[in-house]
């Protein structure tokens, strides 16, 4: 027999599961346990007071009818068998003048019935006549037939109902809580009420719900106090999409105006420490895995449909067969156990001393079943009314201001189901960890505890053009102490998805060039406002398109434009580019991408641009016709795009000042006498490329003043280059230049010379009458002295000689009053061997700046 704590373990289970046990399962566990202790209290009784009783039922009519005597007086001769205890062995029972002993019985028992004796004498005379030792074999005999008809005579189910019944329940209750025990299930079921614990226990799920009710009761004020605290930088427009119909990208990064709704501040309603905030950034982590890895099966729907139709199954057949045996259960019962010859009876009529109480508990049993069976139909009601499947936070939604929480499906969907059976606060506090608005604000929350002012105030530092950056690198958002820093010039933003500029960044009069670098960031109105007024150079790298965010588009004040990332992707056909026609004062426009031919919208704003920067990447830009309507162009780089050859629509911009051909594919540049219709042109880059040779016709370009040929396969260099008076820049450094020719002193105004990495092994006199010379680079070269007149170059302040096979250094380089140790790049020991006076004057620059700071 089974003990009560052995079969309760079945039904055990964590107290944490209860919130996955609706109100059915509940119930049908408690019936479950009033049937477990009907089993038990019958199978108790059954053991302890179970038996029949049987006696013989007599052949003789004297059982059945009255017999007249011959004088007149009815006689009545019954013959009971009683149970000879052991206490007294020679008990007589009398009924009137007739004796029966139980030698008597005995001797009836093993012979034929006798007839009825008709006087007490003849008794007297037989019980003399009998003799034998006494014994109780007649006791023995009856226990005997008990035993026999208990087996025989009583119905089955009346022995084994207890045993049924407690079979039925186990399985009943193990059917209940299989779904918390099935491997495949369990580990679901056990991750996700450990997470819906903490999510209902986090305090950041009070804060958030909190703010939430705090935002109501703010929009609530508002409404009431109208427009009268309207910041300052408050559109009026009343289109709340975007205050242009012309920029359709707008919609694409989610950027809204709402001039109805200008921005609240929030007062913080409650502070997480630290850890806490980590805890619940894990918390997101943590349901976010739990979806994906639980949304893809609806295995423990399916398991909890299974076993709920196994009980009702089971019900059904628990009450088929137990109604046929009601009935069955009865006091009396007839037995015929075929042992005539031990006994002398052929029939026995028996009592079941358990049969009421069996009945009664039988009764209980069916109706107990019965309340069982129903509740597991309402549940297959329930599971098939309504799509489990799913499950909306549409109320969610509605009650609290995050609108962003996903639906569910699957067996995710089922779980919140369950456990709104239980208590639907669960689901709505579970939901917070769903929603990428409530992740943002924690995120926001946590990012400003840590990034406070006087961190920031450490990050700042000066950049190349003496202005205060700030530089901030992959944090979860922009934090609201970066918009305390008014006197910060320059911000980056890199890598921050959620970046959020908001109404605070008014106070930074001084910012006036933005870097958002991957970073699709979304502003404010008020904070459009004043970017549109104040902003004057913005940098975006992106990788897609839609990163870039639809108010740059709308920045009118705008100068500087650089956009770096892939604009000719099958992506990217929708380049939203034609909007730069919004940017009137637009004069600087960098792209740096993989464009096959200039976007023909750039020409909306052409007319205003004066400098056209194009990185290509390696990409082959084919198509440039479009670059004849940029007549304001003053500068263009057209660099990595694998020219061969100068675009001729460049011949056309007749304002042209500087030009940028580095790193292309160009191995002639005999179109260069084109350029004598560009008047204005003082510088040519021509570096990185592959020519071979410079055509004569370079004279014909008057004003060039800068010449930039290195990195090609130039060998010579014509006179023509020499005839250049303007030139003050010329650099033709690695190539294979062998001679520089003596044609080079006609270059008086000459400030730089770089020849680095050419064959050179003489130098000219004449490239010492350039008095102006203040950078003079002769490295890696194979020059075996230097002359004397270098003392001439008195403007000289850099020279480099590194790398050739020189002996020496002149002791005249002393008269350069403007070269110092660090202007002169040169091997040590040549340094060295300088006298000690010579190396005192150009080792004056390292010892003023000392004594200056001192």
């Amino acid at each position: 027999m089974f003990t009560l704590a052995e079969v309760a373990s079945l039904s055990d289970i964590q107290p944490t599961y209860r919130i996955l046990k609706p109100w059915w399962d509940v119930f049908m566990d408690y019936l479950a346990v009033v049937m477990l202790m009907v089993a038990i209290f019958a199978g108790t009784m059954q053991l302890t007071k179970d038996q029949v009783v049987c006696l013989p039922v007599l052949q003789s009519t004297v059982n059945s009818k009255v017999q007249p005597d011959t004088s007149g007086k009815a006689d009545f001769t019954t013959v009971e068998t009683t149970t000879v205890q052991e206490e007294a062995p020679m008990r007589t029972v009398s009924f009137e003048s007739v004796t029966v002993t139980p030698d008597i019985l005995l001797s009836r028992a093993t012979s034929s019935q006798y007839p009825p004796t008709e006087s007490g004498q003849e008794l007297k005379k037989e019980q003399k006549d009998s003799s034998g030792r006494k014994t109780n074999l007649d006791f023995q005999q009856y226990v005997f037939i008990n035993q026999m008809c208990y087996h025989l005579a009583l119905p089955w189910y009346s022995k084994y109902f207890p045993y049924l019944v407690l079979i039925h329940t186990i399985i009943l209750i193990v059917s209940s809580n299989f779904w918390f025990k099935y491997p495949k299930t369990c580990s679901k079921i056990e991750h996700f009420v450990s997470i819906l614990g903490k999510c209902f226990e986090s305090p950041w799920t009070t804060k958030a719900l909190s703010e939430t009710a705090c935002e109501d009761s703010e929009e609530n004020k508002q409404r009431l106090t109208g427009a009268q605290s309207l910041p300052k930088y408050v559109s009026t427009s009343s289109d709340e999409g975007s205050p242009s119909a012309s920029t359709p990208m707008i919609t694409k990064s989610g950027f809204k105006f709402s001039a109805d709704k200008p921005m609240i501040e929030i007062p913080s309603v409650t502070i997480l420490d630290k850890k806490d905030g980590e805890q619940a950034k894990a918390l997101f982590e943590k349901v976010r895995k739990f979806r994906a890895h639980v949304e893809d099966s609806d295995l423990i729907y399916k398991l909890y449909v299974g076993q709920t139709v196994i009980k009702t199954v089971k019900f059904i057949f628990i009450l088929c067969y137990t109604a046929n045996f009601v009935n069955t259960i009865s006091f009396e019962h007839i037995c015929n156990p075929k042992v005539e010859h031990l006994i002398g009876y052929t029939q026995f009529e028996c009592t079941h001393n358990m049969a009421y109480m069996l009945k009664k508990l039988l009764i209980s049993y069916i109706s107990l079943i019965c309340v069982y069976g129903f509740i597991c139909l309402y549940t297959l009601f329930w599971l098939f009314r309504i799509p489990l499947k799913e499950y909306s936070f549409e109320k969610v939604r509605e009650e609290s201001s995050f609108s962003d929480i996903p639906d569910v499906k699957n067996d995710f969907a089922f779980l919140l189901h369950m456990v709104d059976q239980y208590d639907q606060l669960y689901s709505k506090r579970f939901g917070v960890f769903l929603s990428e608005v409530s992740e943002n604000k924690l995120r926001g929350i946590s990012l400003n505890h840590e990034w406070t002012y006087e961190k920031l105030r450490q990050h700042v530092s000066r950049n190349a053009q003496d202005k205060q950056e700030l530089h901030l690198f992959m944090l979860s958002g922009v934090p609201d102490a970066v918009f305390d820093l008014t006197d910060l010039d320059v911000l980056k933003l890199e890598l921050i998805p959620e970046a959020k500029i908001t109404a605070k960044i008014s106070q930074m009069t001084n910012l006036q060039e933005l870097h958002l670098y991957h970073c699709p960031a979304k502003v404010e109105q008020t904070a459009f406002s004043f970017l549109r007024d104040h902003l004057r150079c913005l940098h975006v790298k992106f990788t897609d398109v839609a990163e870039i965010p639809a108010w740059v588009y709308l920045l009118k004040t705008l100068r500087e434009l650089y956009l770096i990332g892939n604009l000719n992707s099958e992506n990217n056909k929708m380049i939203g580019l034609e909007s730069l026609r919004e940017l009137r004062h637009l004069k600087i426009l960098h792209v740096k991408s993989n464009l096959t031919k200039i976007p023909p919208n750039i020409t909306d704003v052409a007319p205003h641009l004066t400098k056209l920067v194009i990185h290509n990447d390696g990409t082959k830009l084919v198509v440039l016709n479009s670059l004849k309507k940029m007549t304001n162009v003053a500068e263009l780089e057209l660099q990595n795009c694998e020219l061969e050859r100068i675009p001729h629509a460049i011949f056309s911009l007749s304002n042209l000042q500087e030009l940028d051909l580095k790193s292309n594919s160009i191995r002639t540049i005999e179109e260069i006498i084109s350029f004598q219709h560009l008047k204005r042109l003082t510088c040519l880059k021509l570096w990185h490329n592959k020519i071979v040779s410079i055509p004569s016709s370079i004279t014909h370009i008057k004003n060039l003043e800068s010449l930039y040929l290195s990195n090609n396969k130039l060998e010579t260099l014509p006179a023509a280059v020499f005839n250049l008076q303007k030139l003050r820049c010329l650099d033709v450094s690695y190539n294979s230049i062998a001679v520089i020719p003596v044609e080079i002193g006609l270059l008086q105004n000459l400030q730089h010379f770089h020849i680095t990495g050419n064959k050179v092994d003489n130098l000219p006199k004449q490239l010492f009458k350039c008095v102006k010379l203040r950078t003079l680079s002769l490295g890696q070269n194979c020059i075996t002295s230097i002359p004397d007149k270098v003392s001439q170059l008195l403007q000289l302040t850099y020279l480099e000689l590194k790398g050739n096979c020189l002996d020496r250094l002149p002791a005249t380089l002393g008269q350069c009053q403007l070269l110092r140790k660090s202007g002169l790049i040169v091997e040590d020991h040549l340094f060295d061997a300088l006298p000690s006076e010579v190396k005192e004057v150009l080792n004056q620059d390292t010892s003023i700046p000392f004594a200056n700071g001192i």
